[in-house]
């Protein structure tokens, strides 16, 4: 806020656009993050799936997401960021209400494929036109800063979700376990159960993102940023050294 010449310039938050979608970075990074730890965890842990075998598991999701981009950047070129993004969102959402319904002998194309197919559609229409957004209206002289915050945005919330979700499921299985005596604590129903309160949390998550979406986006974002007043500052630093190397390098 004082510096002339800062790391991360505040004013840049002025932009609604630019806010919004990286408040809805920091909310997709907590839901997303933790949805691809948490279905690890589940066909690992639960459906006893290889580790090959659950890699392979997420193609689904990863073709529709490829696919879908192309698509996704070509919708919000005609309708634009506010119209797009609240959209992936909601898929999202409904992905991940989907995968809290998981049991515990779950099957993968009748419980897990439909929610992967709907989680790539949804990030499809997330990752473009939020990654548009972080970048609408910003000065050329700062689009390496937006670029750098939304991925910071991402990072940080995927660091909380992950942590808080892990949280919220080792809980609730100890709550199961406690509450079923003779339960084993690693077994599928108290795993499945922790599993499931958390995809629940993220659900909520990722559908108050869609809610900011809708409401902090700007229909029609500006084009130009407001002129800072630090670069005003930063010429008349300049201006005051220039004298001195000009008489430096003429007496050189």
């Amino acid at each position: 806020m004082r510096s002339p010449a800062p790391l991360l310039p505040l004013r840049i938050f002025r932009l609604r656009t630019l806010t919004a979608s990286n408040i809805n970075a920091l909310l997709l990074g907590a839901s997303v993050f933790s949805q691809f730890f948490l279905l690890t965890l589940y066909m690992q842990q639960v459906l006893h799936y290889s580790a090959l075998k659950t890699g392979v598991a997420y193609i689904g999701l990863t073709l529709t997401t490829i696919a879908l981009s192309a698509v996704a950047q070509g919708l919000v070129t005609r309708f634009g960021v506010r119209r797009v993004l609240p959209v992936g969102l909601v898929l999202s959402t409904v992905a991940l209400l989907l995968f809290a319904q998981l049991p515990v002998d779950g099957h993968y194309f009748w419980d897990l494929f439909p929610g992967f197919i709907i989680s790539g559609l949804g990030l499809a229409l997330v990752f473009i036109p939020m990654s548009i957004g972080a970048l609408t209206g910003v000065r050329p002289a700062d689009a390496g800063i937006a670029s750098g915050l939304i991925n910071t945005s991402q990072q940080i919330g995927g660091a909380v979700g992950v942590a808080a979700a892990t949280t919220i499921a080792t809980t609730f299985t100890s709550h199961y376990v406690n509450s079923h005596p003779g339960t084993a604590p690693f077994s599928g129903a108290a795993l499945t159960h922790g599993f499931e309160i958390a995809f629940y949390v993220l659900a909520a998550t990722a559908a108050v993102g869609a809610v900011i979406a809708a409401l902090l986006i700007e229909p029609q974002p500006s084009r130009a940023e407001p002129k800072p007043e630090a670069d005003e500052r930063q010429v008349a630093v300049v201006s005051q050294y220039t004298p001195v190397c000009h008489e430096t390098a003429t007496s050189s």
